[in-house]
């Protein structure tokens, strides 16, 4: 993971924070913690990695777990503690720290691992097989992590309402119906990597998991984030079903491969 990403989200942290608040974005985090309720123990160890500024950290204490964040950006992690102290939460440890190389992490210590960031920060395939060979290494055997990537089909849909003219770029735009790579700082966006369903589920196979779901975090509300975000504003009792029915949705089979957002649990099998 490179300097370039560190950067980003250290300049970023504060708008990284405000992102699971807005209306659009708030699906994923409503989805996940239904997720995290389904899949995940009701209690122990959670390393959440990738945690930046501490929102699924913070959720994941107020349901009694016991957790370790772990984020690139030493300005996320600065801004988390200060936010559990505001809050009067305590993590057991909070690292900035590179997802490949976790040694601050017992062998088969941790319950269950949240891992949503890093999959679409290492561009390069022997980078993300790194990440997963830890978060394998860390889980105790049978244990599920949560592992989160952008999907470019999701990423093509979305696009037509929020880069409407990038479309005249046949090219370009063909290329989300495969893997995504984009180097080096962006307007937009930093470095990073959208990987296909079928890409995402085979590099977790590969490195020793066995999948148990896959949801698309938005359900049926992806790619359509300006009706989401103007419902919320004009009818708020409204967008409340709306978030609740895109939770609900996101794993059925017509929308978790289609939205931005792809999150897979797993569970260590080797």
């Amino acid at each position: 993971m490179s300097e370039i990403v560190r950067e980003y989200y250290d300049r970023e942290v504060e708008q990284e924070w405000e992102r699971l608040g807005r209306a659009y974005a708030r699906l994923e985090l409503v989805s996940t913690l239904r997720l995290v309720e389904e899949f995940f123990p009701s209690e122990g160890r959670i390393a959440d990695i990738g945690g930046g500024p501490g929102r699924y950290t913070i959720e994941l204490l107020r349901r009694g777990y016991r957790v370790t964040l772990i984020d690139l950006s030493e300005a996320a992690v600065a801004f988390a503690r200060g936010k559990l102290r505001e809050l009067a939460l305590e993590a057991e440890t909070l690292h900035a720290a590179d997802a490949r190389h976790l040694p601050m992490i017992e062998d088969a210590s941790i319950d269950a691992v949240l891992c949503l960031g890093p999959m679409y920060h290492l561009v390069d395939a022997a980078d993300r097989r790194l990440a997963l060979d830890e978060v394998h290494r860390i889980l105790k055997p049978g244990a599920p992590a949560i592992v989160g990537f952008i999907n470019p089909w999701g990423v093509l849909r979305g696009g037509l309402t929020e880069f409407p003219a990038l479309y005249s770029d046949e090219a370009l735009i063909h290329r989300l119906l495969d893997t995504w790579v984009q180097e080096g700082p962006q307007d937009a966006f930093t470095e990073a990597a959208f990987l296909t369903p079928p890409q995402a589920l085979a590099e977790l196979r590969d490195a020793g998991f066995a999948v148990e779901c896959r949801a698309g975090v938005e359900g049926f509300a992806g790619g359509i984030r300006n009706q989401v975000m103007q419902m919320a504003e004009e009818d708020p009792a409204a967008y409340e079903v709306v978030a609740k029915l895109a939770a609900e949705t996101a794993a059925h089979p017509a929308f978790r491969d289609a939205t931005e957002h792809l999150h897979v649990v797993v569970r260590k099998i080797r």
